[in-house]
C-alpha cells in the first residue's frame, strides 16, 4: 500500500510540472461567413479543447457571444479578459482561460496596444483597438506561479505591430522578475521574419521557431480555404524559463470536413 501510495504521489508530482499551452485564434462571430459560420463550428471548437485539455487557453477574436457560448461549455475552466471596444463587453476579447480545478487566479489586468496602454485607445497606425490580456496563476499542486499573457496585433498598421512587440516586452519586463515563469500565446499577424517578431524572440523562446517551412502544418492561417497548406505563421506561443517538451499546430476540422476556423491552433506542452 505504502509503494502504491509512493508510486501515485510521484506520479502526480511529474504530471504537475508539466504545462499544456494551446493558442488559438477563433474567428469571430460574422453572420457572413456562409458554410463557415460560428454555429457550424463552436461545437468541433469545445470538443478540442476538452479533448485536448490544456492547462491555459489564450484565445483571440472572441465576441462576447461567443464568450457565453464556451463559458457554458468549457465547464472545467474559468477565464480573464475584457471586450476591447469598452473595457467591459463589447468588442473582441482575448481571454485566458484556465483549469480552475488546478490553477488559482492571483490577479489579471488587461492594457491597450497603444501609446497610453491603461486606456480604451487605438494605437499609432492601428486599424482598430488592439489588446493584450494577462494573468497570474498559481498552480494548486505545487504553489509556483505562471504569467501568462495573450494578444492579438493589428493586421495593417507596421507601426502598430513594432511599437505593440516593444510595448509588450516593456509591460512584462516592468511587471515580472526575471526569473519568472511567462507565456505568451496570440495571433501576431506577422511571419517570423518579421522585425516585430525578432524583437520578441530575442527576449523569449518561439516554442515552434525550428518548424520547418516544408512541414505540412508550418503555416497557421488557412483562411477557410479547403485542401490548402497554409505558408503562413502569423500565430505564437513564446515562452521563458520553462523547458519545451513539444510544440507543434495542429489542423482542426468540422464533421463535414471544413475548417473549425480561418486559424489553426498551436499546442505547446512546458515543464517547470
Amino acid at each position: 500500500m505504502r509503494i502504491f501510495l509512493f508510486i501515485y504521489f510521484l506520479l502526480t508530482s511529474l504530471v504537475s510540472e508539466e504545462i499544456k499551452v494551446i493558442s488559438y485564434n477563433i474567428r469571430y462571430n460574422n453572420p457572413n461567413d456562409g458554410k463557415d459560420i460560428w454555429e457550424n463550428r463552436r461545437n468541433t471548437i469545445v470538443d478540442f479543447v476538452n479533448n485536448e485539455s490544456p492547462d491555459f487557453l489564450g484565445l483571440q477574436e472572441v465576441n462576447h457571444s461567443q464568450l457565453l457560448f464556451l463559458n457554458s461549455k468549457l465547464s472545467n475552466y474559468s477565464f480573464v479578459g475584457v471586450g476591447r471596444d469598452d473595457g467591459k463587453t463589447k468588442g473582441e476579447y482575448s481571454p485566458i482561460y484556465y483549469n480552475k480545478y488546478l490553477f488559482e487566479l492571483i490577479k489579471s489586468d488587461t492594457f491597450w496596444l497603444s501609446s497610453t496602454p491603461s486606456k480604451i485607445s487605438i494605437g499609432w497606425d492601428a486599424s482598430m483597438e488592439r489588446i493584450c490580456t494577462y494573468g497570474l496563476f498559481k498552480s494548486k499542486a505545487n504553489d509556483k506561479v505562471i504569467w501568462v499573457f495573450n494578444t492579438h496585433f493589428d493586421h495593417i498598421g507596421d507601426k502598430a505591430r513594432e511599437q505593440s512587440a516593444d510595448l509588450i516586452i516593456s509591460m512584462i519586463n516592468k511587471l515580472t522578475k526575471p526569473e519568472d515563469h511567462i507565456i505568451i500565446t496570440g495571433d501576431f499577424n506577422l511571419p517570423d521574419n518579421s522585425k516585430p517578431i525578432l524583437n520578441l524572440q530575442s527576449n523569449f523562446n518561439d516554442t515552434n521557431k525550428f518548424l520547418k517551412k516544408t512541414d505540412m502544418t508550418y503555416g497557421t492561417f488557412n483562411n477557410f480555404k479547403l485542401n490548402f497548406i497554409s505558408k503562413n505563421r502569423i500565430d505564437y506561443v513564446f515562452e521563458k524559463n520553462f523547458k519545451l517538451i513539444d510544440s507543434r499546430h495542429v489542423f482542426v476540422k468540422t464533421p463535414e470536413g471544413r475548417w473549425a476556423s480561418d486559424h489553426n491552433p498551436i499546442i505547446a506542452k512546458l515543464k517547470f
